[in-house]
């Protein structure tokens, strides 16, 4: 799949000013994530428990 084929979205918490965001993409296979200031830098993947985690560590600080 693309990158162009990819569903992006950013959080809700996302300022309004587009400062400072991520965007993710979901897949069966992966969360795709990119910086929503440079769209030309490459995106990462990261596998769906790991993301889990990720989120799990953020929502507890």
């Amino acid at each position: 799949m693309s990158t162009t084929e990819l569903v992006w979205f950013k959080s809700s918490y996302s300022g309004s000013s587009g400062d400072s965001c991520i965007e993710i993409a979901v897949t069966q296979q992966a969360i795709r994530v990119r910086d929503s200031k440079d769209l030309t830098r490459p995106h990462f993947s990261v596998g769906h428990e790991e993301w889990a985690r990720f989120v799990g560590f953020v929502a507890d600080l």
